[in-house]
């Protein structure tokens, strides 16, 4: 038993060792020479064996994960535990993101985060409950003092769940940095997830940059490749002239009850050489959506095809590169046969090389169309102004330069109060968002504190009058009018009415929705009381869970429900209980 028991030790660490020191055919050292405490955690779930619906930067809608989904058998209500000692340091309660979620602090410099949980502990969930009660707020972030909420290793502290903007029942984990707040894979701190499998590459791509920036624009080509198992290869040899970049499609998978997930790296050698290596050791929250520079964007948008470049663009602000020649970017020129090799590597270690070989030319290369436009730099603040419109970019907007396009369209029929503004594109990503004046024609002074403007899908961007115009800071590019909002919210009842007795049932369930700004706020009053409501923002349902404050008897409930441009809907029902 002692010698087993030993065994087993000698082996996580040789695994510890050699997942720090993994150095696939003598490319550089990719993964961490950062020390992190390996034996400090254990799991957040007893589930055994661990499985993940999602690892940690792979990549999502605007940003790249910030932590490991841990499957849990598709149902909720698994205990959580607290993987160290330490304290809670944030409790938060959100109608999306993260629904409810703990944070604790530990004493060797890191913070672990739990999101979408269905419920936390009792004495937990007490401070929550009259915290909420006290601010007469359903969503709330509270950073509590050290000594309020105190845990020790392997405290149940919470449930699994599926709370917030969660497609299915998990626990989403996070390991943090508590200086930087910085997100880490979790994988570097002993939370094993069994995994012998290597990445798999499904597609190969090459662009012709020759110079300029990348964009819509950019002549792609597909490599038809082969291979599985970790080996690939291209089906023939590829030619090429001038100055281009490559892209590649891969994702990963690990032992037993795996979805499909992200890799950990990607290094491109040339002639033997590294010359891109990008590395999802940790990131910084603010740089996540220059995910949208890391890919393909314009591609992704038009298949939803992830292809992560191999060239960086030099507004991309994200420090998971390393060992970088020419960001990437590689000129085939001297009429030379060339090999070329990816190592994809997963966060066990497990790696996959795809090789190719490109013949050079000798020819001038072609040089890609550019857009028209005027050309707006990436790394000042740019500034546009057209009749009835004015737009300001911010330094650190964009990623490369812009060759900016702009024109008018006529005025949608309907609720509409301008012309319809283009600006630029969809298809080029942006870091922040911009700040957007569109003049309003003709709108009545009584509709200005409801106007707002709306993109051409009819999403509200958000607004406000001022000097004649209506301002706004879109997150991206597209058509843009003014539009208004005049009508409440929607309040449906679901299993309450007018006179109803509600003995023997634990909530009043009601669907909230709005049809344009969206919901700015709900309040619940039972018997002219504040009463804690309840949101789920992905099934629009709102509820009041029964507690000891309403007691037997007849009772009064009014709801209110406003949004974003103060249209209030009011809902009362006389009920007993």
């Amino acid at each position: 038993m002692i010698k087993s028991h030993i065994l087993n030790i000698t082996k996580f660490f040789i695994y510890i060792l050699l997942l720090f020191t993994f150095n696939p055919s003598g490319a550089q050292q990719i993964f961490t020479s950062n020390k992190y405490p390996i034996t400090d955690f254990r799991q957040p779930l007893d589930i055994t064996p661990p499985a993940l619906a999602g690892s940690f930067g792979e990549i999502r809608g605007n940003h790249f994960h910030s932590g490991i989904d841990f499957r849990t058998n598709q149902r909720e209500g698994y205990p959580v535990y607290a993987v160290a000692d330490g304290y809670i340091s944030r409790l938060r309660v959100q109608n999306s993101g993260f629904g409810q979620a703990l944070y604790i602090n530990h004493p060797n410099g890191f913070t672990t985060v739990y999101g979408h949980l269905q419920r936390f502990s009792p004495k937990i969930a007490t401070i929550v409950k009259n915290l909420e009660y006290e601010k007469k707020s359903f969503e709330i972030d509270e950073f509590p003092d050290a000594t309020l909420i105190p845990v020790r290793k392997g405290e149940v502290i919470a449930w699994s769940g599926n709370r917030g903007s969660s497609g299915g029942p998990h626990l989403h984990f996070e390991i943090r940095d508590t200086k930087t707040e910085e997100t880490i894979n979790p994988q570097f701190f002993g939370i094993v997830i069994p995994d012998n499998i290597p990445p798999v590459i499904h597609g190969l791509y090459v662009y012709r940059l020759n110079g300029k920036s990348f964009n819509e624009a950019t002549p792609k080509q597909a490599i038809a490749i082969t291979g599985a198992g970790g080996l690939y290869k291209a089906s023939a040899p590829v030619s090429l002239t001038g100055e281009v970049g490559f892209g590649v499609v891969t994702t990963d998978r690990h032992n037993g009850m795996s979805g499909t997930n992200g890799v950990y790296s990607i290094q491109l050698e040339l002639d033997g050489k590294m010359i891109y290596t990008s590395a999802l050791e940790r990131f910084a929250f603010e740089d996540s959506k220059a995910i949208n520079s890391h890919i393909d964007y314009p591609t992704y948008l038009n298949t939803k095809r992830s292809i992560q470049k191999s060239f960086v663009d030099p507004g991309n602000p994200l420090k998971i590169y390393s060992g970088l020649i020419n960001n990437g970017r590689i000129s085939f020129n001297d009429g030379a046969t060339h090999q070329l090799r990816y190592i994809i590597t997963d966060s066990k270690g497990n790696a996959s090389t795809l090789s190719f070989t490109v013949n050079a030319g000798l020819a001038p290369a072609v040089t890609p169309m550019v857009p028209g436009g005027t050309i707006y730099a990436f790394g000042k603040e740019n500034e546009f102004t057209g009749e009835g419109v004015k737009v300001v970019f911010p330094k650190g907007t964009l990623y490369s330069d812009l060759n900016f396009s702009y024109k008018k369209l006529p005025k949608p029929a309907g609720n509409a109060w301008s012309e319809i503004h283009q600006i630029h594109n969809r298809f080029t990503p942006l870091h922040v968002g911009f700040n957007l004046w569109i003049k309003a024609d003709q709108l009545p002074e009584g509709l200005r504190n409801k106007a707002l403007i709306v993109n051409s899908n009819g999403s509200a961007q958000g607004g406000y009058f001022e000097d004649g115009y209506i301002k706004a800071t879109p997150k991206n590019f597209g058509n843009f009018y003014i539009s208004t909002d005049t009508v409440a919210p929607r309040i449906t009842a679901v299993n309450i009415s007018e006179g109803k007795s509600m003995a023997g049932l634990s909530k009043i369930l009601f669907k909230i929705s709005d049809n344009l700004s969206g919901i700015k706020s709900f309040n619940g009053y039972i018997d002219g009381q504040w009463a804690l409501m309840e949101f789920d923002a992905k099934t629009a349902t709102l509820w009041h869970s029964f507690d000891e404050r309403t007691g037997a008897g007849k009772h009064t409930l009014e709801l209110v429900v406003s949004d974003l441009k103060d249209n209030v809907r009011r809902y009362t029902v006389h009920f007993s209980k």
